[in-house]
């Protein structure tokens, strides 16, 4: 097989390090050099549709180090679900610009993209491999340890919740109760990363509402109640995605339609709980969201996050040149002599469209908390310790 041109593009939410898979990808293809040209797809699948292509071997030599630390996506980026038609005319483009080898960075959306290309050249004939760079916040994909983007991202929650927090415990008797909302579509890592920084039980959050438990309010109400009754307020954090008992969102009060493959756009969560907490217990409460700085907030950068994100962008090149086709770049962890990884590849058809959720053994019984086995998982991805915040002894001065 001629190995032609290399086509490169980003899809779905961008992260922090998502520029990184990028880089990594680009510099391996330059210093191996069996492709010939390397093209950047403007927008992701809908941006090459309209064949808005850059020369990625014409930019400057200095971008690449420089674009390692830069959040967001470089290419641009896109969240749109293939029409029946749009595989053939893919690669009727491909045919176009002699494009024989694919790489697509995204999540689980993004590798049903590249999978259902991989298919419509087979079917036409034409020569085509075609390789998916894992990219989520949400840490749902399967196969792989985690997904680049989710040690940053839960490295901003984790700190977002301390420091919010601390707003709450220095002046409890405005709003005692806090409710932090996080992103995540239907798996509760965001939201579980945001008791990386709790070392004991009286520490925030001290409730954390995840999708992988029906929410009961009644169950809420009275763990509310006991935290604040014990310690004058309390912290939630709740994913957006939490369904109550009969399966609808609680963010569906705000919901704002549904993207391009039918995910709602929820809004409304955090809101939710605020009304029923001051409705139902008569305490003050309210809530911060994040929004987009938790997926890209370049000052919240995992190192780790960001080497591995380079590593799955270069393998996945590495995996092309190496005739590996219609696959999926993961990660493999290794604990001994201390924590790293290396990389293998998983066949696209077991993960288009599939999700992972956070397992039994990492969820306290009630599903409300995290259990160490968490921890044992999750803190090696956020790079560096987190800090921890100082507290004066309070001890009261009486004079008789």
């Amino acid at each position: 097989m001629t190995y032609g041109n290399l086509i490169i593009g980003q899809s779905g939410g961008a992260t922090a390090v998502i520029n990184a898979s990028l880089v990594g990808a680009v510099e391996e293809a330059l210093r191996d050099g069996r492709v010939d040209e390397i093209y950047g797809m403007r927008y992701g699948i809908e941006g090459l549709l309209r064949e808005e292509i850059i020369d990625l071997r014409q930019q400057p030599a200095d971008l690449w180090p420089r674009l390692l630390n830069t959040p967001a996506a470089a290419l641009g980026t896109c969240r749109y679900k293939l029409r029946d038609d749009d595989p053939q005319r893919v690669v009727d483009l491909f045919r176009r610009y002699n494009i024989r080898c694919l790489l697509y960075i995204g999540g689980n959306d993004s590798a049903d993209t590249a999978h259902r290309v991989a298919q419509a050249a087979q079917r036409d004939g034409y020569e085509l491999r075609a390789i998916s760079v894992p990219k989520t916040i949400d840490n749902d994909l399967p196969y792989t340890d985690h997904c680049p983007g989710y040690g940053s991202a839960a490295r901003f929650i984790a700190l977002a919740t301390m420091d919010s927090a601390m707003n709450t415990i220095t002046m409890p008797t405005h709003y005692p109760v806090k409710v932090i909302e996080t992103m995540g579509r239907n798996a509760g890592w965001l939201a579980a990363s945001s008791a990386l920084g709790k070392h004991a039980e009286d520490d925030p959050p001290h409730i954390i509402l995840m999708p992988e438990q029906r929410f009961n309010a009644d169950r809420f109400l009275a763990q509310i109640e006991a935290v604040y009754r014990r310690l004058g307020y309390a912290v939630v954090v709740v994913s957006e995605a939490v369904q109550d008992e009969a399966g609808q969102p609680l963010g569906a009060v705000g919901q704002a339609g549904t993207d391009a493959f039918q995910h709602p756009l929820l809004s409304g969560a955090a809101q939710y709980l605020v009304d029923i907490v001051t409705k139902q217990l008569k305490v003050r409460a309210r809530f911060d969201k994040p929004g987009d700085l938790q997926r890209m907030a370049s000052n919240s950068i995992s190192h780790t996050d960001r080497q591995e994100a380079y590593l799955v962008g270069q393998m996945g090149a590495r995996a092309l040149l190496d005739g590996e086709h219609d696959k999926m770049v993961t990660l493999v962890r290794h604990t001994e002599p201390e924590y790293h990884c290396t990389t293998d590849l998983a066949a696209l058809e077991r993960i288009a469209n599939e999700q992972r959720v956070i397992p039994e053994a990492y969820l306290s019984e009630d599903k409300t908390m995290v259990t160490p086995a968490f921890y044992d998982y999750a803190l090696p991805l956020i790079g560096d310790p987190l800090p921890r915040h100082a507290a004066l002894a309070t001890t009261r001065i009486i004079r008789l």
